[in-house]
């Protein structure tokens, strides 16, 4: 049974990660390592998730009673390349350069930290609420090569974006266990709060988010927004029934927000940088008066 930290966090494969994570310690500044692994994470969590809508997809174009059913199979492979297939799904598109196995393969190539930039600007080009957000540093000389390739590794171990983890807050989850982790190694917080998981699914339950606004102004990695398409679905709503907004201090951390909200495809305004949204929350309530 998997035990749980004192901040609820439920300690299964996040453990694992930091102790990949905490082998880079000598590499490079505590600050920057932590973030290898989350970009890592964000990678195996969409190419999971296509790779499930994929396999439906196929199954949906090989039988006969289905809608989407494809007699020739020469022709199969056109609907598999479907962007809007995907789309429709709110799952996102993900070129076959940025997809898992391909990046998994290449794993121990000393050119592997340029393949994993690489698709990232290509899923950046293909999902434009990402533009300018994901982490393109992976082929800077001061990452070793040979501990990337083996935190690939075990990160492929790790199913992260089928359906049942996609019901959870995996990315937010990891980086609050990280955070924690680097409190308890450096004995102090570091300039870093986070709400704990089960308080923000309580004010979800009281806010009862079914329609209008929700805003966090403080929103870290969109923990308030998971939990709130959580509450939504769970209660028969639509995630479109609401209008999300918020605000982030830190930049690393608002990227990381841009990144989990586009994962559980929920379109939300965050500003176009970070600590910029509050603006546009009072420009859209002045333009509903």
């Amino acid at each position: 049974m998997a035990r749980k930290s004192k901040n609820g966090a439920t300690l299964g494969f996040e453990q694992t990660l930091w102790q990949a994570a905490d082998k880079m310690r000598g590499h490079m500044d505590p600050s920057e390592y932590k973030h290898v692994a989350l970009g890592l994470i964000f990678l195996k969590y969409i190419s999971d998730a296509f790779e499930e809508r994929r396999r439906e997809i196929e199954h949906e174009a090989e039988t006969p009673e289905s809608e989407w059913y494809v007699k020739e199979p020469s022709v199969r492979y056109e609907v598999l390349e479907d962007r809007d297939m995907y789309r429709m799904k709110n799952v996102s598109w993900v070129p076959k350069t940025a997809r898992w196995d391909y990046l998994q393969e290449r794993a121990k190539q000393p050119e592997i930290g340029k393949l994993i930039d690489d698709a990232m600007t290509a899923i950046e080009r293909e999902n434009s609420s990402l533009k300018g957000v994901l982490p393109k540093d992976y082929a800077r000389p001061a990452l070793d090569k040979t501990r990337l390739g083996e935190l690939i590794d075990l990160i492929g171990t790790i199913g992260l974006g089928d359906a049942e983890n996609r019901s959870k807050d995996i990315l937010g989850r990891v980086y609050e266990y990280f955070l924690n982790q680097f409190a308890s190694k450096e004995g102090k917080k570091g300039g870093e709060f986070y709400t704990p998981r089960c308080i923000v699914k309580l004010l979800v339950e009281m806010i009862e988010p079914f329609q209008g606004r929700v805003y966090d102004p403080c929103c870290g990695s969109s923990g308030m927004f998971v939990q709130s398409e959580v509450f939504i679905r769970a209660h028969g709503g639509r995630i479109g029934d609401i209008s999300v907004y918020g605000q982030e201090s830190n930049p690393t951390t608002w990227r990381l927000a841009k990144m989990n909200l586009a994962l559980r495809g929920i379109e939300a305004n965050l500003g176009p940088h970070h600590a910029d949204s509050f603006h546009s929350v009072r420009a859209s309530r002045h333009k509903a008066t």
